[in-house]
């Protein structure tokens, strides 16, 4: 599995979300383009289907913009990957005994391999939510794959 451009911006975008939850009202795409890096035009898709996902909300007008739909520890590093590219599988082979997939020597152990595989990585992205993720930013839980601290 690849987390596309598209993941890793959406990521970006909910985490700046995430960061700044605590001051009012809705953020707007070109502050979040601004403070993220991102290209607003992209982010704009992005958080449309962030928004179709239910993961943001939206105000229009003076004073609009967007905001997370729910609190940042009830959203997961996999629903936002999803929302932008689809389900979390390493790969679309079909499935095992059907449509002639184990016609061929390994070929359905390996679709179970695979399958498991995209199952663990689904998992494991689950295991992060945005609130976690705020937290490690701001130096206040351990960096992923480490046991030191962010100073």
């Amino acid at each position: 599995m690849r987390v596309s451009t598209r993941g890793d911006y959406a990521s970006r975008a909910l985490l700046s979300l995430a960061l700044h939850a605590d001051e009012s009202g809705p953020t707007s795409a070109r502050d979040i383009a601004e403070r993220t890096g991102l290209p607003q035009p992209y982010l704009e898709q992005i958080l449309q289907a962030l928004k179709g996902a239910g993961l943001v909300r939206s105000k229009r007008g003076a004073g609009g913009g967007y905001a997370l739909a729910r609190p940042a520890c009830d959203i997961r590093l996999s629903e936002i990957v999803s929302a932008v590219d689809g389900p979390i599988v390493l790969g679309d082979f079909g499935e095992p005994h059907g449509d002639g997939a184990c016609d061929h020597e390994g070929q359905c152990v390996l679709l179970a391999i695979w399958t498991h595989v995209g199952d663990i990585m689904h998992d494991l992205l689950s295991n992060y939510t945005l609130a976690d993720i705020a937290k490690t930013a701001n130096g206040l839980l351990p960096w992923p794959g480490s046991d030191r601290s962010s100073s």
